[in-house]
């Protein structure tokens, strides 16, 4: 393992190669995004994303477009070169075998089945290996995959919307619309990346919605640019959690194909009587000792499935209950310029807190103004 000193060029391909990971980030997941880069002679002479489990990786896809041109090349890769088989053939051997001189990883693969082995089949083949270069760059790329590579949960993400006073509905429980149109279609942007989507029971009674991804306003997003046809788009796994088993079953989320999970506390004996386009199971969880769902061992539950990014969208009593238990990875608040008054219902139900050293504590990533709306990210990476 090799600690290099990275020249310019080094760093021109990694950050290429980072681009075409990126490229991936709608459609790999459980897989995280990968991308690579075959410079020969100061010229890229492949270069490819991973796309899709299943499908080729990154390393495969650009040492095809280089060809015998990989001899003697560098390859520069986002994330270690897998080791193992698995529904493809490991791309460390591939690049061994094409016979590349050089490896540039920007970091090591923290799935367990990796985790340095891919490098050990390069060196023992007497290829240079450095490791290292732009490392923050990717590690931003996967932050899902890594998170459950290493604690078996998936990476968190709540999302609000509330007035300039913090309000997310009126007393009455009228919501629509606090943010105006360009901020609902941003949501699609970052719906789009995730692996499953999580609500509540009562945000489900209350606003009936579909919990999918929309594509005909993603691709109105000036971060998407029609970048993937719709049939594409991987549906996000659909989360509801309906402790005391109160959903009728014929809300419109049913109604829809792509995978439903339900979460309660006990089994509920008419689920399986009804017919659902959408493919519905439901997942029994713990109590968490006051009669809710313990989310720590949802979470670890969820590992199952593979879920590498989680988007909560839900009401303040949910979302407060992630704060609270310290689940929440990142927060994405959109606030409209609007004032609701002191009746309307609150952003998030937290604890009295009676010392400034109690209170949750996020660190501002990024402010941005989304139509007439502001979008605020925090998280706690």
């Amino acid at each position: 393992m090799n600690a290099a000193h990275f020249s310019d060029l080094d760093k021109h391909y990694m950050s290429r190669a980072i681009e075409l990971a990126k490229k991936g980030r709608f459609t790999t997941s459980p897989n995280p995004n990968v991308g690579c880069v075959v410079v020969s002679n100061d010229i890229i002479v492949g270069e490819g994303f991973h796309e899709k489990a299943g499908l080729p990786h990154a390393e495969i896809n650009a040492l095809a477009i280089a060809q015998t041109k990989a001899i003697n090349a560098t390859c520069y890769v986002t994330l270690e070169p897998c080791s193992y088989y698995g529904r493809t053939p490991p791309c460390a051997l591939a690049l061994t075998e094409a016979g590349v001189k050089r490896v540039v990883i920007a970091m090591v693969d923290p799935n367990p089945k990796v985790a340095g082995r891919g490098i050990s089949i390069l060196e023992e083949a007497g290829i240079q290996v450095d490791i290292g270069l732009l490392e923050n760059e990717a590690l931003k790329l996967n932050r899902g995959f890594i998170k459950r590579m290493q604690v078996k949960q998936p990476r968190v993400t709540v999302k609000l919307a509330s007035s300039l006073d913090g309000k997310t509905a009126l007393k009455n429980g009228e919501s629509q619309w606090i943010t105006g149109p360009k901020a609902r279609i941003d949501v699609q942007y970052y719906r789009a990346m995730q692996s499953a989507i999580l609500t509540g029971s009562g945000t489900v009674i209350a606003d009936d919605p579909s919990l999918n991804v929309r594509y005909e306003e993603l691709q109105q997003s000036t971060d998407f640019k029609n970048e993937i046809e719709k049939s594409a788009i991987r549906q996000p796994i659909r989360i509801v959690l309906d402790s005391h088993n109160k959903l009728s079953l014929n809300e419109k989320l049913f109604t829809l194909a792509g995978k439903v999970l339900l979460v309660a506390l006990s089994p509920r004996a008419d689920l399986q009587n009804k017919q659902f386009k959408a493919d519905v199971e439901q997942v029994i969880c713990a109590d968490d000792g006051h009669g809710r769902i313990d989310l720590n061992l949802l979470l670890t539950s969820l590992n199952d499935y593979e879920i590498n990014d989680l988007w909560v969208e839900a009401g303040a009593t949910l979302s407060g209950e992630f704060f609270k238990n310290q689940l929440v990875d990142e927060f994405i608040l959109y606030q409209a310029p609007k004032l609701m008054g002191d009746q309307a219902r609150n952003l998030v139900n937290l604890p009295n807190f009676s010392k400034m050293d109690e209170v949750v504590q996020l660190k501002l990533q990024n402010m941005a103004l989304i139509g007439d709306d502001i979008r605020l990210i925090s998280n706690r990476d």
